[in-house]
């Protein structure tokens, strides 16, 4: 009998490397209404991130756990993104490759990453800067060694990771350059086919955990014949993302609302996502919060997953908390399980 094999799975780590490190409160660059900067301000320090570059030592402290998995699983984020532009930008791009150092360091052989939608480019909240660029997609892949879709095959068991953004790509289009658009369709063409592929090929049998940064992309993946034929055997979607399980509570229950289009490309973006959340349900999905959680409840973490080889049973995926003070240092480790 297979004895059972045990990943880890971690996500959002935002790692702040020296260089994105100096520009301070980069979040409230190019806001230049001052009340947008208040709200923009007030909900940082209250609700979301205080310190957005207070928390690598959350890295460290999940790579010194005392338990040690046959498989590390990093779901996407790995810098601040302080320019909103990826890691085309070089700052982001050092912090980036020194979190993924320390994970392949640590797990030389057994760690797959998962692209996020920070290492390509996101307009920030408020502003109307950066976005999607392609040199950040390619510079992700050579330079730092992401691959848009891996595979895993652990007895039964098959894990996959995509990259949201390319399956989303339509509703991140208006934060895209238009003359880059017509590439970033033909990677979204290319990594629709991959995973086409891979549905169809698998037999009866076999069990998926499917790794997705962003549950936006779900929708997408729905409307392919190849995946939906298969959907009765994924048995859970890890999503990232959203940091905390608060948020994505508030994104069940927003599920189905209006595109808000008046408000800037932020609402406009979050809405269109949320306008298709119903059809997050067939998927199975698990959030894996960001290390550090939200500021209103500090209730980061990662998931320990024990799975059978044989798929005799479902696999159990058991939530470590990570707990910090106030001011965003970490405060007491590992504190069991959820």
């Amino acid at each position: 009998m297979s004895r059972p094999l045990t990943i880890s799975v971690l996500s959002e780590i935002h790692y702040a490397g020296a260089a994105e490190q100096q520009r301070g409160a980069f979040f409230l660059k190019g806001i230049a209404n001052p009340a947008i900067r208040i709200v923009v301000k007030l909900y940082r320090h209250y609700v979301w991130q205080r310190d957005p570059f207070a928390h690598n030592g959350l890295l460290d402290q999940f790579l010194s756990q005392p338990l040690s998995p046959d498989y590390v699983i990093a779901n996407g984020d790995y810098s601040c993104d302080s320019a909103f532009i990826g890691v085309s930008d070089p700052a982001a791009y050092s912090s980036a490759a020194e979190c993924l150092q320390k994970l392949r360091r640590k797990f030389p052989a057994n760690l797959a990453a998962t692209f996020g939608d920070h290492e390509l480019g996101k307009k920030p909240l408020g502003a109307d800067l950066g976005g999607l660029r392609l040199a950040s997609f390619y510079r992700a892949r050579k330079g730092l060694g992401l691959q848009p879709f891996w595979k895993l095959t652990l007895g039964n068991y098959v894990l996959f990771g995509v990259v949201s953004t390319l399956l989303a790509l339509p509703v991140f289009e208006p934060e895209m350059l238009p003359a880059e658009q017509r590439a970033w369709e033909d990677l979204r063409a290319e990594h629709l086919d991959q995973i086409r592929r891979a549905f169809s090929a698998l037999e009866s049998h076999q069990r998926v955990l499917l790794f997705c940064h962003d549950p936006t992309a779900l929708p997408f993946l729905w409307r392919e014949e190849a995946v939906r034929k298969k959907v009765p055997q994924i048995e859970r979607t890890i999503i990232g993302h959203l940091h905390s399980s608060l948020i994505y509570f508030k994104s069940r229950l927003l599920a189905g609302m209006p595109v808000i289009s008046f408000l800037g490309h932020t609402p406009r973006r979050l809405s269109r996502a949320l306008r298709e959340a119903h059809q997050w349900r067939p998927f199975n999905v698990l959030l894996c919060p960001s290390l550090s959680g939200i500021e209103l409840l500090q209730d980061g973490g990662f998931y320990n997953v024990e799975i059978d080889p044989e798929a005799r049973r479902p696999a159990s995926f058991q939530l470590h908390k990570l707990h910090r003070n106030g001011n965003g240092r970490l405060q007491n480790p590992l504190v069991g399980a959820s």
